[in-house]
């Protein structure tokens, strides 16, 4: 079993951000179903975040009202959180700014439970690293609020740089059919150099693998995904020409798109020089966690004939809009 924080974790996480980073947060009821289920098909890394909805309603809100109704489930979740950025969602890796951020998740949590790792979301380019990681070490892991410290969106010689002051517990990236970039940059070698785990965010293409959208039209209005160049009309059509392919693979496979998107992330860890990778597909139904936990295992064969897919294939559109922090 892979680990993270010296805490056993399933071979798939599970997303939190759906649920309350939207204009009409998911009901408790099904929330909560739905995070039972995740957890009881093996997913116990949960994936959270301090801006993942308002300063009312969070992953920390949720969590806390979970965790006051399943108490007994507090010990069985593994819980990363990602914060470091300011209330305009700019990096600041400050002392002042990582007490701010973990202080008020932690006054969210309510007590019900610590944070196992904590992430900034990106790096923050005007503080070093030794002093970011300084107060979380001191302050928060030695006191026993905190386990251990994740990476998001980070460099290769980043990831070198951070192992090099600090225990890694792992590695958040953008990792699907969609996004490959870090397979060949250097990130996942690094991880897999230094025996880091990659947790890949976003591990549908953002719901594109799932097949769910047909058209640009199918996105919900006041979606996050009309900001994404991959998901803009003159884009889109383009794009689909990989999902219609990722279906005849799984259509061949016996599986849904979904499941081939998800056991190809899982099967990539067994190549020479790639780390452990654990996806975190995010759901908000009982239906998809159930579809997305099952484990397909890929032949040599099928993984080579996805890398002959993807080989013809140019993505269109860049996963961030200009501007955007990335691979920082």
């Amino acid at each position: 079993m892979p680990q993270i924080a010296g805490q056993e974790i399933g071979p798939r996480g599970f997303g939190l951000m759906n649920f309350t980073w939207r204009s009409d947060p998911v009901p408790d009821e099904q929330a909560f179903e739905t995070m039972r289920a995740a957890l009881d098909n093996g997913m116990n890394f949960w994936n959270a975040g301090e801006f993942y909805g308002t300063p009312e309603v969070n992953s920390m809100t949720l969590l806390n009202r979970y965790f006051e109704k399943y108490p007994e489930d507090a010990d069985r979740v593994v819980v990363s959180m990602k914060g470091g950025l300011r209330p305009d969602l700019v990096p600041d890796g400050s002392p002042e700014n990582i007490r701010r951020s973990l202080d008020f998740t932690l006054e969210k949590l309510g007590g019900r439970k610590k944070i196992d790792v904590f992430e900034c979301a990106r790096r923050d380019p005007n503080v070093p690293l030794e002093t970011t990681f300084g107060v979380i070490e001191e302050e928060y892991i030695k006191t026993g609020k905190v386990g251990g410290i994740c990476l998001s969106e980070v460099s290769a010689a980043t990831i070198r740089e951070a192992a090099k002051i600090t225990t890694i517990a792992g590695v958040e990236v953008e990792l699907s059919l969609f996004s490959t970039d870090v397979v060949s940059n250097g990130v996942a070698a690094a991880c897999a150099e230094l025996g880091i785990p990659l947790i890949a965010y976003s591990p549908l293409g953002r719901g594109m693998l799932t097949g769910r959208f047909k058209t640009a039209a199918d996105i919900p209005t006041a979606d996050v995904r009309h900001h994404l160049p991959r998901f803009q009309p003159e884009n889109f059509e383009t794009n689909l020409r990989l999902i219609r392919q990722v279906e005849d693979l799984a259509a061949k496979k016996g599986c849904t798109p979904a499941q081939l998107a998800l056991g190809w992330l899982n099967s990539l860890s067994r190549r020479p020089g790639m780390p452990t990778i654990i996806p975190i597909p995010g759901s908000t139904t009982v239906d998809r966690v159930v579809e997305n936990a099952k484990l397909v295992d890929l032949t040599d064969e099928e993984m080579a004939e996805i890398d002959a897919t993807l080989a013809k294939f140019e993505v269109a559109g860049a996963r961030y809009p200009d501007g955007h922090p990335i691979n920082t």
